[in-house]
């Protein structure tokens, strides 16, 4: 954020089961801050948007930011607590690939109801977790331990939610394309497709490993 000429204001971090949120909407009103980047999930989540709402953050021209927001999580709320939210994962349902298009056909088919196919829900991870397990298992042709997480270290598949993915070889993590969506009455609207992100994590040395658990 501060490379793009950001500042930041404030930060706190609570317990899970925080629901009180007054003292830090109204830290949040007298900063004059901008932007919020939320990281609260359930059950503060809904307490704090609704205080964040009433103190007339978002009248006064104020935005959301919530990276794991999906379309679940907008029947969660009041639509205008949260319009103009925006968010980024690996999926929204908004985008028009095929195979993307036949998944969610299939498992709304086949599930209808409230619990949607989303990615923050974890849905499209899991999905593509069992898909690049099997394409491991089918490379090594056995079920064997060993032989699949060698061949798990660089697993990709072709298709899926989102589109492609890979895994980085010796990262343990996944190669895939991510967007940036927007809530607008009560949907995600994709914005900006960013492309193929890497994880870009860093291998511990065993010795540094060690020496945390000490």
């Amino acid at each position: 954020m501060r490379a793009n000429g950001g500042e930041i204001v404030g930060e706190e971090y609570f317990p899970l089961d925080t629901v009180d949120f007054r003292r830090t909407v109204q830290q949040i009103m007298v900063s004059g801050a901008d932007v919020v980047f939320n990281t609260i999930v359930p059950p503060g989540l809904t307490p704090f948007l609704d205080e964040l709402h009433k103190a007339g953050f978002g009248k006064r021209g104020g935005r959301i930011v919530c990276t794991y927001f999906d379309e679940n999580f907008l029947n969660l709320v009041p639509s205008e607590q949260i319009e103009g939210l925006y968010s980024c994962l690996d999926y929204y349902q908004e985008l028009h690939d095929p195979y993307g298009r036949a998944l969610l056909n299939r498992y709304t088919a086949r599930f209808p109801g409230s619990a949607m196919l989303t990615a923050g829900s974890g849905c499209t991870g899991h999905y593509r977790a069992i898909k690049m397990w099997e394409a491991a298992v089918k490379e090594s042709g056995t079920l064997e331990q060993g032989a699949v997480i060698a061949a798990l270290n660089h697993a990709r598949i072709s298709e899926g939610p989102g589109g492609p993915a890979e895994m980085v070889p010796g990262q343990h993590h996944v190669r895939m394309n991510m967007y940036i969506a927007q809530a607008e009455r009560r949907r995600f609207r994709v914005v900006r497709k960013l492309g193929p992100i890497d994880p870009n994590e860093r291998v511990l040395t065993e010795e540094l490993q060690l020496s945390n658990l000490r």
